[in-house]
């Protein structure tokens, strides 16, 4: 099988200082890529790479086989993106912004405009300005942005921050089936490893701008895994992951907070 995206031995210099080093993988068309580490481990900064935003020191990506450093245009034509918050006219209506961007976009057409607002389930809510919607609609206004022209692969840069555990079920919800029914492959980044668990078939642990590993979901779930997190304050934290996460074993003890995710 023929990978989407493919990222060969990148590096990241700014000034004397290495940010990221000798980043080397793979993503597939059908799968949920994610990038997991802690804030500042080099998640953004690599699809920012990916996506031309940040030049590159050495090394090379490519998407579905062509290099962003020879054929920039060509090959970005395959990528749909959400980088930081998606931003829209908050005046105009979720159908208006679309309309807007389609102007721009080639062979975009108001029959695709309203098949990728079906399939974000925006239908009922597409007619109402964007000040009216919540943080969730938004991002899913953004995701139907992102999928207009096609792409056959599809960055999200921290989908679910800011959103209740009902929006971030929604927002999984609707990449997995993105995924499986559109054959996209997905690249989402977290901090969250019970996220990426429940969202993605696969995920990069990135640390300090370099690989630590890749997993696989499949894999990592026939494991009895548990992760002890440092949090405070421990009693409102501990309330919020019952909650979000109903379904794990939460402990807490004198070092933080112990999550089982077996």
């Amino acid at each position: 099988m023929n990978a989407l995206l493919q990222l060969k031995n990148v590096r990241k210099d700014i000034g004397k200082k290495t940010i990221i080093h000798d980043l080397s993988l793979e993503v597939f068309a059908g799968e949920v890529f994610g990038f997991l580490g802690p804030n500042g481990a080099g998640k953004t900064t690599t699809i920012r790479m990916i996506v031309g935003l940040m030049g590159i020191t050495s090394g090379e990506v490519l998407i579905n086989g062509i290099s962003i450093q020879k054929d920039f245009e060509k090959a970005i034509q395959h990528v749909g993106a959400i980088v930081e918050n998606p931003e829209m006219y908050k005046f105009l209506t979720g159908y208006q912004n679309l309309l807007h961007y389609a102007r721009m976009t080639k062979g975009v057409t108001k029959e695709r405009i309203d098949e990728v607002v079906q399939l974000v389930g925006l239908a009922k809510r597409i007619h109402d300005k964007v000040k009216t919607y919540s943080l969730g609609m938004r991002q899913r206004l953004g995701l139907a942005q992102a999928l207009l022209h096609r792409p056959s692969l599809l960055i999200l840069d921290e989908p679910t921050n800011g959103l209740d555990p009902a929006g971030i079920r929604e927002i999984r919800d609707y990449l997995r089936k993105l995924a499986k029914e559109e054959g996209l492959g997905i690249i989402v980044s977290s901090h969250l490893l019970a996220e990426m668990e429940m969202m993605c078939d696969r995920f990069a642990i990135i640390q300090h701008g370099r690989l630590v590993g890749i997993e696989s979901v499949q894999e990592l779930s026939k494991q009895a895994e548990k992760v002890l997190l440092t949090v405070e304050p421990m009693q409102q934290a501990l309330a919020v992951i019952k909650h979000a996460y109903p379904h794990m074993n939460v402990t807490p003890t004198k070092q933080g907070i112990e999550v089982s995710l077996d």
